[in-house]
């Protein structure tokens, strides 16, 4: 879990890393970080599943999740009680979004999408300047892909075997080849596989949402060839049916990389916590003129 906290929106004052163990060991060192300045919002972008509706008795929760000891943990309420101040909380891919939109790769772009896949993989959106929620969050690392006839692996999600995340994730590569990733050779086939599944995803985020940009990160895309071969498929796939210029002769400013990094969520954290203040501030204008 990383922190931090920032006089201007892309100064970071103060940063630390903080291994995630037990709910009360790991939020209490996030406590205890925060209470030696002086703060006035939490933004966190954390691992979920969550529950972000407002209504909700269990908001800011972490729902069901795969992590040991997280299930059902009030995250943004016993920060916010244990500082005194107010938390927006996000999935840690939306704050990646968000953050990439205002400060990386997103600029300008709208709808903006921002994939990682790492252990496991996760999708964040921004429409209209606003992160994407409904009935829970994305999830689009759990939607259901076409699999290779000749792949017989059963897949790595507990939730549902051979979803994109089960079939592609870090997970998934070193269950299905007894290796991580990044010791497997540049030429392994396993790439060109991982590359069509990952482009599947891409293909059907790119139908239902029409981002503008996708920004796709995570460990597993450090491998230096990847890039290339999901963008390849996902022009292959998409079979010239998207009449876009960004597709057809742009792909490559099209899917890019994050620009800003490992940094991406926590500044999306900061961009949270930003508009936090922002929103209390307009309010507190808005009911000082309705009394004037």
């Amino acid at each position: 879990m990383t922190s931090g906290i920032a006089v201007c929106l892309l100064t970071l004052t103060a940063q630390t890393s903080i291994p995630t163990t037990t709910p009360a060991e790991t939020l209490a060192r996030v406590v205890d970080f925060f209470r030696a300045m002086p703060v006035a919002a939490i933004g966190v972008a954390s691992f979920g599943p969550l529950d972000l509706d407002p209504g909700s008795p269990t908001a800011g929760f972490i729902t069901a999740t795969t992590k040991p000891g997280w299930s059902h943990v009030d995250v943004a309420g016993g920060i916010g009680r244990a500082l005194g101040v107010p938390v927006s909380i996000d999935t840690d891919v939306n704050g990646a979004a968000l953050g990439e939109q205002r400060w990386g790769a997103g600029v300008g772009f709208d709808p903006l999408v921002y994939v990682t896949v790492g252990t496991g993989i996760g999708g964040g959106a921004v429409i209209g300047g606003r992160r994407v929620h409904g009935l829970v969050h994305p999830e689009m690392g759990h939607m259901r892909i076409p699999r290779e006839l000749t792949d017989t692996f059963a897949g790595a999600c507990p939730f549902h075997a051979d979803c994109l995340e089960g079939l592609a994730s870090g997970r998934a590569i070193r269950e299905r080849c007894g290796l991580p990733g990044e010791a497997l050779a540049a030429d392994d086939p396993v790439w060109e596989l991982e590359a069509r599944y990952l482009a599947f995803g891409l293909v059907n985020v790119i139908s239902v949402l029409s981002p503008r940009r996708i920004v796709i990160g995570g460990g597993v895309m450090r491998q230096p060839r990847l890039l290339a071969r999901v963008r390849g498929e996902v022009r292959t796939i998409l079979a010239g049916y998207v009449r876009s210029p960004a597709v057809i002769d742009a792909i490559e400013q099209y899917i890019v990389p994050p620009a800003l990094g490992e940094r991406a969520g926590v500044l999306g954290a900061l961009a949270l916590a930003h508009d936090t203040i922002t929103s209390s501030e307009n309010a507190c204008r808005q009911g000082s003129a309705s009394t004037s």
